[in-house]
């Protein structure tokens, strides 16, 4: 097999931890790149070709992780990960710790720990690397990437809901939330809102979004019902898609450029949180992106005609 055949191969992994560790498809997509343009200017072919791949493009990762903390503690807003619509790498016998690994709220807990930790966590934890190979990944010894594991579970647990919903409720769950949102139907969004229920927007100053997360039931339902009646009369509409292994949709303008993404959270059977990326910057990867500033003021306009 040539180098070419092996790093393809292999390829949906590499991107698959990488974006784990940066919760961004772009950097993940350059860091898979810089892992590619090493092994290929390497003079020898490494024992394990996957061994090699997977230490080369842990350790770009964690290496921009570190400068891409800094820029993120002064991100303008709130700041959620990059949407991925669909994970290329799959292995149906831990398909359930890659589909938790890539939601929202798992990169978000992800965020709280160090690149190091974070790393040694999705090495270990959800791609269920030896220690061996971790260690060689980290650059550490095996003894501190167990003690880097614990710390990593024991935030990671901490952050976790109680009871997380089995896949089919969510669906269930997301089919009534999209149809009450068509409707405009205050009262069943709240039905469906947990009581502390949360929205938030990643607009990054480059979008219209909340000033700060909308917090309860009854506000999230009011703001929901009132904004997306006027959305659909400016000609935006959504696709319901998972988003990032949650339900979740994708919004479009009338020429079908995406708006943003929507993600839901799904707990203790109902939904605690909303979370949009509408941040340009961040939906490149999904299509054609809309001038949201320019859709914000066809809304404006279509909530003056509908009053």
């Amino acid at each position: 097999m040539s180098k070419v055949e092996e790093f393809e191969e292999l390829r949906p992994l590499l991107f698959s931890i990488a974006y784990r560790i940066l919760g961004s498809v772009g950097e993940a997509e350059d860091a898979v790149q810089e892992t590619w343009l090493r092994y290929d200017l390497s003079s020898t072919r490494p024992a394990s070709a996957k061994a090699f791949l997977s230490t080369t493009v842990t350790r770009i990762s964690i290496d921009v992780l570190r400068s891409a903390r800094m820029r993120r503690e002064s991100y303008v807003g709130t700041w959620l990960p990059e949407p991925l619509l669909t994970d290329p790498y799959e292995d149906p016998e831990r398909s359930a710790e890659l589909a938790d690994s890539v939601s929202l709220a798992a990169l978000l807990l992800l965020e709280r720990l160090s690149p190091a930790e974070r790393a040694v966590f999705v090495l270990r934890e959800v791609f269920a690397f030896g220690f061996d190979d971790v260690a060689a990944a980290v650059g550490r010894s095996e003894a501190a990437c167990r003690q880097l594991l614990v710390r990593a579970r024991r935030h990671m647990d901490a952050g976790r809901p109680r009871f997380e919903a089995a896949r089919e409720e969510r669906r269930e769950l997301a089919a009534r939330f999209f149809g009450a949102l068509t409707d405009g139907d205050v009262d069943v969004l709240r039905e469906l809102l947990a009581a502390d229920a949360s929205m938030v927007g990643d607009g990054g100053g480059k979008a219209p979004a909340l000033a700060r997360a909308v917090t309860g039931a009854d506000p999230v339902a009011r703001l929901l019902a009132t904004a997306y009646p006027r959305m659909a009369l400016a000609g935006v509409t959504f696709e319901p898609h998972d988003v990032n292994g949650l339900p979740g949709a994708v919004f479009r303008d009338r020429d079908g450029r995406v708006l943003h993404t929507l993600a839901l959270e799904v707990a203790d059977g109902h939904i605690r949180s909303i979370l949009a990326v509408i941040n340009p910057d961040k939906l490149g990867h999904v299509g054609l992106v809309a001038d949201a500033w320019a859709v914000n003021d066809e809304v404006r306009r279509a909530g003056r005609r509908g009053r």
